[in-house]
């Protein structure tokens, strides 16, 4: 996938994540393209997981299937961030 498909990826899997997460997180359009990629990454990894059984580091594709699981791991990213977040201010 090519960079600009990603970023477009990025930007849209992580707004959408936004909106859905309960409650509020803050942050620009930087922050939401870079939680969208890494929500990517993150759903993209777990889902070859479940389908193979094996892991191995990929990402989503630039399709309403892929886009959904970049979606999902978005917001398992935004929880992580936040979780990381409350500990580090205890």
């Amino acid at each position: 996938m090519n960079i600009i498909a990603w970023i477009i990826l990025g930007i849209l899997a992580g707004a959408l994540a936004k909106a859905v997460y309960p409650g509020y997180q803050g942050g620009g359009i930087l922050s939401t393209m870079i939680l969208g990629i890494v929500g990517a990454f993150i759903g993209g990894t777990l889902f070859t997981f479940l389908r193979t059984g094996t892991l191995q580091l990929t990402s989503a594709t630039f399709s309403l299937p892929g886009f959904l699981v970049a979606i999902i791991g978005a917001m398992i990213a935004i929880f992580l961030w936040e979780l990381f977040q409350r500990r580090s201010r205890a």
